[in-house]
C-alpha cells in the first residue's frame, strides 16, 4: 500500500473520531480535510459525491466517505475506509444494548433518562422541520408529503413505505421532466451490469424468502428476518439518518413491538451524542431486539452485527456500483427530478413519526417543554446535539 493510501486512511481514522453533528456537518469537514488539506479530490468531485449519495437510499455520509475512498485507491481502499468509519460507533451502541438491558431496571437509570428521551423527540422535530423547509418547495411536494403522513398515519403498515416512496419519485419524475432524454438514457442503462443487478435485488429476495420459509422457533430465524429488514429499509431511506428514524419507529416499535419507545428513544439520544454515521444506531435497534426476544449475550452480538451489515449492504454496494459511470447518471434530469417527490415522501414519515413520539407524553407538560427547547437550541444557537444530550444526562443525575 502505498504512502498515500496509508495517509489517507489515517485522515479517515481522525475523522471518524471527530465527525459530530451528522451529514451537512460531515460534508463541510471533509471539504476541509479532504480537499483544501490533502488534495485527494477536487470540490466539484466531492460536491458530486455528495450529490450522488443524496440521489441513491442509504448512508449519505458513508457513501461520500466511501466514494472518496474509491477514487484515491480504489476498491479495497474504499472498504477498508468503510471498516474504520462504521466499526467504532457501531461497537460503542453494542456495548450500549447489552448494558442497557442489564441496567433499564434499575431506578436510577432510568431516572437519567427521563431528560434525554424528550430531548431525543426535539431532536427529531428539529429534523422534521429541517427538512421540510429544504424540499417542501412546490405544490406538488406539498401535497406529496401531507398524503403520505396521512396514509402512514392511517395504515402504519411496512408495505406502505416502498409504495408511497416510489410513487412519490414517479409522480415529481413525470411533472417536473421535459421528455427529451431518451438516447442518453439508452446509453446509460446500456453501462449496467445485469448481473449486478441481480444480485442486489437476490439478497433482498433470498433473505426474504428464508425468513418467511424457517420456522420461527428456530434460533436462526429471528437474525435472519432482522437482516431481512434492515437490508430492505436499507433500500428505502432517501436522505441518509433523519430518514432513518421515522422508518424505524414505525416498523420496529410501532407495527412489530421488537422494542418499546423508551429503548429507542434512549438508543437514539446516545448515537446523537457520538461522532460517526447516524447509520450506527441500528446496532442498538438490533441488539435490544435479540435481548427482548430472550437472545442472550451472544445474541445481542449477533443481533447488532446483522443490522449493521443489513442497513449499510445497499447504500455499500450502489455506491461502488454507481460511481464508475455518474458522469453519465448526472445528466438524466427524470431520474434527479424523481428525488424531490421521494424526499417529500420522506418529509410526511418524519412528521408521522414525530406525532407517534409525542403521544406518549400524554399531559406530561414537562416533556413538552424540553421537546420545545431542544429544538429552539437547535435552531436560534449553535450548540451542538452532543452537547445538549450530555446536558439532558447531567440534568437526570441532579434532580
Amino acid at each position: 500500500m502505498t504512502n498515500r493510501k496509508l495517509l489517507f486512511l489515517r485522515d479517515v481514522i481522525i475523522y471518524t473520531f471527530t465527525a459530530f453533528g451528522g451529514p451537512q456537518a460531515h460534508i463541510a469537514v471533509l471539504l476541509r480535510e479532504f480537499v483544501e488539506k490533502r488534495r485527494y479530490v477536487t470540490e466539484s468531485e466531492l460536491l458530486e459525491l455528495n450529490a450522488l449519495s443524496q440521489l441513491l437510499p442509504g448512508p449519505a455520509s458513508t457513501q461520500t466517505l466511501v466514494g472518496i475512498a474509491w477514487k484515491v485507491g480504489g476498491l479495497r481502499l474504499a472498504i477498508i475506509t468503510f471498516l474504520i468509519w462504521i466499526l467504532p460507533s457501531a461497537t460503542i451502541m453494542c456495548i450500549a444494548a447489552v448494558s442497557y438491558k442489564m441496567f433499564a431496571d434499575r431506578s436510577k437509570f432510568a431516572s437519567v433518562l427521563r431528560f434525554v428521551q424528550p430531548i431525543a423527540v426535539g431532536i427529531v422535530a428539529y429534523a422534521t422541520y429541517t427538512f421540510a423547509h429544504r424540499f417542501l418547495k412546490s405544490r406538488v411536494s406539498m401535497m406529496l408529503a401531507i398524503g403520505s403522513l396521512i396514509a402512514t398515519l392511517i395504515l402504519q403498515k411496512t408495505y406502505a413505505f416502498p409504495i408511497l416512496i416510489m410513487m412519490g419519485g414517479i409522480i415529481s419524475s413525470a411533472l417536473e421532466t421535459q421528455p427529451l432524454e431518451n438516447e442518453l438514457r439508452v446509453k446509460l442503462f446500456s453501462n449496467v451490469n445485469p448481473k449486478k443487478v441481480t444480485y442486489f435485488i437476490g439478497i433482498l429476495l433470498f433473505f426474504a424468502a428464508l425468513g418467511a420459509l424457517v420456522n420461527q422457533t428456530s434460533p436462526f430465524s429471528l437474525p435472519i428476518r432482522l437482516f431481512e429488514n434492515f437490508y430492505r429499509n436499507g433500500i428505502l431511506i432517501f436522505g441518509g439518518g433523519p430518514v432513518l428514524v421515522p422508518l424505524m419507529y414505525t416498523e420496529f416499535v410501532e407495527v412489530k413491538h421488537y422494542l418499546t419507545r423508551p429503548e429507542f428513544l434512549s438508543g437514539y439520544a446516545l448515537q446523537q451524542a457520538l461522532p460517526g454515521p447516524t447509520f450506527s444506531f441500528t446496532s442498538f435497534l438490533g441488539g435490544i431486539t435479540m435481548a427482548n426476544k430472550g437472545g442472550g449475550l451472544w445474541g445481542q452480538v449477533t443481533g447488532s452485527i446483522v443490522a449493521v451489515i443489513g442497513i449499510n449492504a445497499p447504500g455499500l454496494i450502489l455506491i461502488l456500483f454507481i460511481v464508475p459511470f455518474w458522469n453519465d447518471l448526472k445528466k438524466i434530469t427524470r431520474i434527479k427530478n424523481s428525488l424531490s417527490g421521494i424526499n417529500a415522501v420522506a418529509v410526511g414519515f418524519m412528521a408521522t413519526a414525530l406525532i407517534l413520539l409525542t403521544r406518549p407524553f400524554g399531559l406530561n407538560w414537562l416533556a413538552y417543554l424540553i421537546m420545545a427547547v431542544t429544538f429552539l437550541l437547535l435552531y436560534f444557537t449553535k450548540i451542538k446535539t452532543p452537547v445538549i444530550i450530555v446536558i439532558g444526562v447531567v440534568l437526570g443525575l441532579v434532580f
